[in-house]
């Protein structure tokens, strides 16, 4: 038994220490996604050294132990910035303005899934502004194509690779562009919305590849994709949404680099998690769909929306322009070393 105490513990505590070594390699990047599970293990471990502590303790047992309550205190920090406990980083609207809001849908609807219809009945329940489907196929694409009656705008890029974008709109869309920033299958749609009181706001629509071995091996290529579209954010003149799914938890610190290069700000911060990934894997979700905005928005209405045989949950958003938000709303800063690491990660070769 204490074998499998001693053992146990030290993989939790190996599991915490990996992703600080800033390396694109894959097995580096993928155990940033666990880190409420990583905290769930470290009590676990906890309460079964302390049920060993019934003989005098050796030495090494205090260590581990001491390592463990660390261990704990330092997960638990990285957790609670997305928690209740903690102040929002994009404050609620007091009043509804409708001309001013926009709602929007991000679903990964996962390519073999075949329930199209599901979906539809998913996205009239939810009745966004804007809804983005991703790993839409020609099959997808074609059985969504009803959302045109009620979604006149759209921008749609189907492909049989799982990396297919389907973006349709009941607001005007304009300066539309399908770009291929870092690989030459992987789009992402770049446009201009005009919300109802006719301003014009940059929507960036986004998937890059994530940091695993059947698909690729290292990060570089997300994120150097994502901070692409930092500065692209950063030389807009108009309010920016971003949205899509990022393949990066949003706590990693390739996302909080993302936002602090952007200067976009994140609404699960001081409210929730909001997983969305794995649907079928309650003890192993993550938040990899995101929707981040510049700070002249505020947030009417966040939540999570029903499964429809996808592996991801769909995420829907309300938020609200206010011209004084900016001055109440702080984004993150990036210090000389995020800038540098930046500057690395898009100056990097990536494979073709």
């Amino acid at each position: 038994m204490n074998v499998f105490i001693y053992t146990l513990s030290l993989l939790t505590i190996c599991f915490t220490l990996i992703p600080l070594i800033k390396h694109e390699y894959w097995i580096f990047r993928i155990f940033d996604y666990p880190r409420l599970q990583k905290l769930v293990l470290t009590v676990f471990c906890l309460l079964l050294l302390l049920s060993r502590f019934d003989h005098p303790p050796a030495a090494f047992e205090w260590i581990l132990l001491t390592i463990l309550i660390a261990n704990g205190i330092y997960l638990s920090s990285q957790i609670l910035p997305f928690t209740p406990l903690s102040k929002k980083q994009v404050l609620s609207v007091k009043e509804n303005i409708e001309e001013q809001s926009i709602s929007l849908m991000v679903s990964n609807v996962y390519e073999d899934n075949i329930n199209t219809v599901g979906c539809l009945k998913e996205i009239a329940l939810a009745n966004p502004d804007v809804v983005l489907l991703l790993e839409t196929n020609g099959r997808w694409d074609r059985e969504t194509r009803s959302l045109s009656v009620e979604y006149p705008f759209h921008v749609r890029v189907p492909l049989e690779n799982t990396y297919g974008m389907l973006l349709y709109s009941k607001l005007p869309l304009s300066a539309i562009k399908i770009s291929y920033l870092v690989e030459e299958d992987i789009p992402s749609i770049h446009c201009v919305l005009s919300l109802r009181n006719g301003l014009n706001v940059q929507l960036y629509a986004v998937h890059p590849t994530p940091p695993v071995p059947n698909e690729n091996p290292r990060s570089t290529e997300r994120d150097k994709e994502l901070l692409l579209i930092a500065d692209l954010t950063k030389r807009s003149s108009n309010p920016v949404i971003v949205i899509g799914d990022l393949n990066d938890v949003a706590w990693s610190y390739t996302t909080e680099l993302f936002l602090k290069m952007s200067g976009l700000l994140d609404p699960r911060r001081g409210r929730g998690f909001y997983n969305t990934f794995h649907a079928h894997y309650p003890f192993m979700r993550f938040p990899l769909d995101h929707a981040f905005f510049s700070s002249d928005f505020k947030l009417q209405e966040l939540k999570r929306l029903s499964n429809f045989n996808s592996d991801h949950f769909p995420i829907f958003i309300k938020i609200q322009y206010e011209t004084s938000a900016s001055k109440q709303q702080e984004s993150l800063i990036p210090d000389a070393e995020d800038i540098e690491t930046a500057t690395e990660k898009k100056e990097e070769p990536t494979e073709i």
